[in-house]
């Protein structure tokens, strides 16, 4: 990552040496709203942390934007501040509470629940820029990661898990972690389906859907067994 982050840096220092005459000369910042400023920043640093990685400087991030590094940190005050603003906007942001709600409506079958729910973060989470931001943050040790699965996914696991042991007309595991266990078999199945779609760039003929609907199945016929044990 680092290297990648020299990389852009030199590109950036070759590619834009003014001529003596223009040297003072850099082009003008057009002005916009602070809200309307500062959402086109996250959407870019968003973008751009997801391919450069979180080392990558914030002076190439600026010129990225169209701004100065000066305008970029008179609205997120250090990078630190920035990568928190990305991960509520972009990491933590496109998941929807109403989910959660939805995969307990047991007056729908849990198989459908699932399909349905997985199909959706799949589409609206797991994307290509999501899917690496997120990777590069667990490599460059940022708390990005653990926050999300600390705040959410925990949540998410014991939902599901709860679920499927009361579809089982079983007990859950008592204990929290063996839950989480049981929850990643299906969880941590369907995110590495997505890691190898768009980071792997992984070619099947199996169409998403199918994958989606292949793991669930596998996940409630062995989740009765799991919870006997």
């Amino acid at each position: 990552m680092k290297a990648k982050s020299d990389l852009l840096a030199t590109k950036r220092q070759t590619s834009v040496q003014p001529r003596p005459a223009q040297a003072s000369k850099r082009r003008p910042t057009s002005r916009l709203p602070a809200a309307e400023r500062k959402a086109q920043i996250l959407a870019k640093a968003f973008e751009f942390f997801s391919e450069y990685g979180l080392t990558a400087q914030t002076r190439a991030l600026a010129d990225a934007c169209g701004v100065s590094q000066r305008l970029l940190y008179s609205v997120f005050p250090s990078k630190a501040a920035l990568i928190d603003a990305v991960y509520e906007a972009n990491i933590a942001g496109p998941f929807k509470a109403v989910w959660l709600v939805k995969l307990r409506d047991r007056s729908i079958p849990l198989q459908q629940r699932l399909l349905s729910f997985y199909q959706e973060y799949y589409d609206g989470v797991l994307t290509r820029k999501w899917l690496r931001l997120f990777l590069y943050a667990s490599l460059a040790e940022v708390e990005m990661a653990p926050a999300y699965i600390s705040a959410v996914i925990r949540t998410l696991l014991e939902t599901i898990v709860d679920e499927t042991a009361a579809d089982a007309g079983l007990a859950p595991p008592k204990e929290a972690d063996m839950r989480q266990e049981i929850g990643w078999l299906l969880h941590g199945n369907l995110s590495h389906l997505a890691i190898r779609r768009h980071v792997y760039r992984n070619s099947t003929s199996v169409d998403v859907g199918s994958a989606i609907r292949l793991h669930v199945s596998a996940y409630l016929a062995a989740a009765p067994m799991l919870f006997k044990q």
